[in-house]
């Protein structure tokens, strides 16, 4: 069998902190046999150093585009647009088969060169359960800014931070009011991470999920003071919020975090809204009398990248340490070649 080589990239988007495999888990890989090079990053929260320590080579920032042609690229978000041609196997979240803004664009990449998509999102085990995610930390951070805006309390930028220091000022303080919470989407990892903040926030949220949004009642929804969308639809669904709601006379809502941040995809629960949010501005104001304000970041476990880093490694190790052409990952090849087939793309020749 060919050694396994894997090449943790830098990540280009200059607020994400996080790694798909910290450091103690590189060197389990290495000490299987597999060889692992670790791009610079400055930005990484763990630095290079700690990796060549565990065994793995180094590289330059970027060199990915040159490494060998059987070399399995891994990283988290988004690439850089050049090169035109993706010719190696690609892990990260690629956010590309919904028919996202650029996915078509990305898919024609990896189409040209001959590589292949191996999408996290879609690394699920037999049942279609997600084997490696990040919802948990998703969910909880947007709801503890959520908090900390309905408050008063949020400051911008945003800057990294830990778990015990964000949770120094999501407890309640004297002066603060009671005010009611909804997270929809309640059961899935996004929601209990979302459900577990409020908490520590002492607010105990409504919960809702399939049940509750089968036969959505709006004006309940609408009469909670803060909501956290925790639901990633994957097929047409009614909208929870529309824009005849934002103006309804029975809106109590004042504070949104869609943790899913769907946005420009046809199967967006929320479409009151057109663009994300970010570090530099998180909040965006839909309405402003009465008011609601918006968080919509879409690498929210980035602003606590130790704790995230470290939980998304150890479930990811596992499935790295069996990498190979059927299992898990030959399920995220064929959605891969499946989403090309639904957008009429020819691909090359992408390999197993």
């Amino acid at each position: 069998m060919t050694e396994l080589h894997l090449w943790l990239r830098h990540e280009p988007r200059t607020t994400e902190r996080r790694t798909p495999v910290v450091p103690a888990d590189a060197r389990r890989l290495v000490d299987s046999g597999v060889a692992l090079t670790v791009e610079e990053s400055p930005q990484r929260i763990f630095p290079t150093e700690e990796y060549e320590a565990a065994g793995c080579r180094r590289a330059p920032a970027g060199s990915w585009v040159a490494a060998p042609r059987d070399t399995v690229i891994l990283g988290l978000k988004e690439l850089p647009d050049e090169p035109d041609e993706l010719i190696h196997r690609h892990i990260f979240f690629g956010h590309a088969y919904k028919r996202q803004p650029g996915a078509a664009g990305l898919l024609r990449r990896f189409a040209a060169g001959g590589g292949a998509l191996l999408d996290l999102e879609y690394l699920v085990d037999d049942a279609g359960r997600r084997l490696a995610a990040f919802g948990y930390w998703a969910g909880y951070l947007g709801a503890a800014l959520a908090v900390l805006q309905h408050r008063g309390r949020l400051t911008a930028p945003l800057t990294p931070t830990t778990k015990d220091d964000l949770d120094a000022v999501l407890r309640p303080a004297p002066g603060d009011t009671e005010f009611t919470a909804l997270v929809i989407g309640a059961l899935g990892r996004s929601g209990r991470g979302a459900s577990t903040a409020f908490r520590t926030a002492g607010v105990e949220a409504t919960r809702w999920d399939l049940a509750e949004t089968r036969d959505l009642d709006r004006r309940a929804l609408l009469g909670h003071d803060v909501m956290v969308n925790a639901v990633l639809a994957t097929s047409l669904v009614p909208p929870f919020l529309r824009e005849e709601d934002l103006d309804s006379p029975a809106r109590r809502l004042r504070t949104l975090c869609d943790v899913t941040c769907d946005v420009g995809g046809p199967f967006n629960v929320l479409p009151v809204y057109d663009r994300t949010t970010d570090w530099a501005e998180p909040v965006r104001h839909l309405r402003a009398e009465p008011p609601l304000d918006l968080i919509a970041i879409d690498n929210l476990p980035s602003l606590l990248p130790r704790e995230s880093s470290t939980d998304f490694s150890a479930a990811l190790l596992p499935q790295l340490l069996a990498f190979g052409p059927g299992g898990a990952w030959g399920r995220c090849l064929d959605r891969f070649h499946q989403a090309c087939r639904e957008l009429g793309i020819e691909e090359g020749e992408s390999r197993s």
